[in-house]
Formats: C-alpha cells, structure tokens, sequence
C-alpha cells in the first residue's frame, strides 16, 4: 500500500482534542510515528484509507455500534466525542472524535448522523455518499486517566490512534481522531 501521511498533521490533532479536552495532555501524550514503528495489530487497522466502522468490524468479525459520550451542534459543524463497541459483547474497540462540517453533507445525511444512532461510515456507506478517506498521521498514544477508564484498562498501555480527513462528494466534510483499544 502507498500511503504518505503527512508530517504536519499536529493543528487538526489539537483542533479536535480541544472541541472536548482543555489540552491534548488531558487524552494523553501523543508522538507521530511512521507505521513502520507500529506493531501489526493497530498498524492493520489505522494504516489505511478505508472506513474505520467496516476496518474494525472486519478485524473484530463482528459489528459495532456507536455510543456518543459528548456532542456540540453549531449552524454549520457537528461534533461528537464517540466509543465502538463490538454488538456481540460490548467490549469498547475504538475511541474517536469526529467533527463534520454539515453544510458539505445532505439534510437526510446530517439528520441520521445526528441522530447518534450508527457509526458514520455506515451511514455514509448506506447513504451512498462518495468518500474518499485521507490519512494525516499515524500516533503512539500514552494514554491519560480518561483514555485508561474508557478502555477499561488497569494501568496505562500504549495504544494507537490515526488522524484523518474524509473527502465527501469532492469536499473536506469531517475531520477524525481515532483511537483503537490496546489488544485490539
């Protein structure tokens, strides 16, 4: 695969961490790292340019659903602060903030996004909206306390997480930060 995240990817992590955190320190320390410097699991669901919901619920064999911790609605943006969760046993396998700039999305598309009921890219997918998916930069996360209690962990371990820009219908409509489980 030839994909070449980019090395100045650090304003849209910050951007994103801070529609919820105070500082990016409060999720955790965050250092870009090649995907080469990745071990197989995380770089096998980050390192692509292809859904997160179908990549994870590829790897997990099962589907997810989305649970929405926090949301801000603003005339032209949406964001929510977002966990996957695998159906079959509720295991959290994905931590994300997402930001979409609503006036690039239809009225149908916003209203089901909104409705906080399904992960994006199946509504995306099912609304037949044409995406393409651009990597930013690949991450090697320290988690903070709320990362340790939303994964369930005991004591912090060094988890992954991508940033990412999703092109809808030719625009630059949502913008990620996705994190997946440690042992994902």
């Amino acid at each position: 695969m030839t994909l070449t995240p980019s090395r100045q990817a650090t304003p849209e992590l910050n951007a994103l961490v801070h529609l919820f955190y105070p500082s990016l320190g409060d999720l955790g320390e965050f250092k870009e790292v090649a995907e080469n410097e990745m071990p197989e699991v995380p770089r096998k669901l980050l390192w692509h340019d292809a859904h997160m919901t179908v990549t994870v619920e590829s790897h997990h064999g099962v589907s997810v659903d989305v649970r929405v911790l926090k949301a801000h609605v603003t005339p032209s943006h949406y964001s929510r602060r977002i966990l996957l969760t695998r159906q079959s046993d509720g295991r959290v396998v994905q931590f994300g903030i997402v930001r979409l700039n609503s006036t690039y999305l239809g009225e149908e598309v916003r209203q089901a996004i909104e409705s906080e009921s399904t992960p994006l890219g199946r509504i995306l997918i099912e609304h037949n909206v044409l995406r393409d998916v651009r990597l930013l930069s690949l991450w090697r996360i320290e988690p903070g306390s709320d990362l340790v209690k939303i994964f369930g962990l005991d004591k912090p371990e060094t988890c992954y997480g991508r940033t990412a820009l999703i092109y809808c219908n030719g625009l630059p409509a949502v913008e990620l930060l996705e994190i997946v489980a440690p042992l994902a």
